[in-house]
């Protein structure tokens, strides 16, 4: 039986970037009143969270690393927090949305090009959908992507990924992808940042990509996106300098290559790291090093009823090391189904 292309989530990350590279809001939070007479702004705090385990032990955290008084007490300058992006900050079935984004371009360039409408893998996409896409051959994709979307700048990518963003459609959801992202973890970089927190997105998924959302989703500016990256090059053309995106993989950024980039890009252990597969383990361990306060926190997916219920057996990634890693280092796991109030949000 031929593996699902999706299994692997480096090959998935691989194929996204070549699409991307050759390829061309917020959810709701809730705040306490202020007290009358206090003059000073509302805190925010986390209403979206259930009374539990989960809620108590980011709220204790926090307030023991921004007690001045207290041993665990960490300067504002160092309280950096990190998150992975696909199945953290918002949904990730059925398959990474900056996939589909992939897919979708493949599909618009078949319908474009009669010949190529012939072709697989784009006879399949044409006549199956996203729901074929599970059943091609990787290795008969990559090529295609190269030679079918040719190279473009980062502002026409970054143009096309806004596009199409305000504009595609969840398959299942019928939601806009920028509407798909998790309700209380907004709240929760909202409430770290109101404690002098610096928010890090750490993705697997295409840098650029992320950037076009971030702020607007997750009030996380560009510079503060972290992620897999094509090769570019600089050139003067006639119109003026532009940033010219290429088909080829400069950095993975997943599994042992968060910490590497954390490293390299922001200089600080992180205290607060979060992720929901196998993926994000080294971050979490990397966070959670011994070497003085941090909290890990590794969100799973267990609500078929309002998200989707997956872990170790999911085709969307690998999920037995950090579940396992969770349970023997006491890192907090956020149950979807009963530590959050709501998923999504209102529409």
């Amino acid at each position: 039986m031929k593996m699902c292309w999706f299994q692997s989530r480096s090959l998935a990350v691989l194929i996204l970037l070549l699409a991307c590279a050759t390829a061309c809001t917020g959810a709701g939070t809730t705040e306490s009143p202020a007290d009358e007479g206090s003059g000073e702004a509302p805190q925010p705090e986390l209403g979206l969270w259930r009374d539990g385990q989960s809620r108590d032990s980011i709220e204790a955290f926090v307030a023991s690393v921004t007690d001045p008084s207290g041993s665990d007490f960490v300067p504002a300058a160092e309280r950096i927090a990190v998150f992975d992006n696909d199945g953290t900050l918002w949904a990730e079935q059925p398959m990474y949305f900056q996939v589909i984004f992939a897919i979708d371009l493949m599909r618009e360039a078949a319908e474009a090009d009669p010949e190529l409408a012939a072709q697989e893998p784009y006879r399949t996409l044409l006549a199956e959908g996203l729901a074929g896409a599970g059943a091609v051959d990787p290795d008969s994709l990559l090529a295609p992507l190269v030679k079918v979307h040719g190279g473009t700048t980062a502002a026409v990518f970054r143009e096309t990924a806004a596009n199409w963003i305000a504009s595609a459609r969840h398959p299942s959801l019928d939601r806009a992808y920028n509407q798909l992202t998790y309700a209380p973890m907004v709240e929760l970089l909202e409430y770290l940042r109101a404690h002098d927190f610096e928010t890090w997105i750490v993705s697997g998924g295409g840098v650029e990509f992320i950037r076009v959302i971030s702020e607007d989703a997750y009030g996380i500016p560009p510079q503060q996106v972290i992620g897999s990256r094509v090769a570019t090059a600089f050139e003067v053309t006639e119109s003026g300098p532009v940033i010219n995106r290429l088909a080829e993989i400069e950095f993975i950024d997943d599994g042992p290559g968060k910490p590497v980039a954390i490293n390299n890009i922001i200089g600080r252990r992180p205290i607060i790291a979060g992720g929901n597969s196998d993926g994000d383990l080294q971050m979490l361990q990397y966070a959670d090093d011994g070497t003085g306060p941090a909290l890990a926190i590794y969100v799973h997916h267990d609500d078929a009823e309002r998200e989707w219920a997956y872990d170790r057996d999911s085709a969307i990634g690998k999920f037995d090391l950090g579940l396992d890693e969770a349970a023997a280092r006491g890192w907090t796991v956020v149950s979807m189904r009963d530590d959050w109030t709501t998923i999504f949000g209102e529409r």
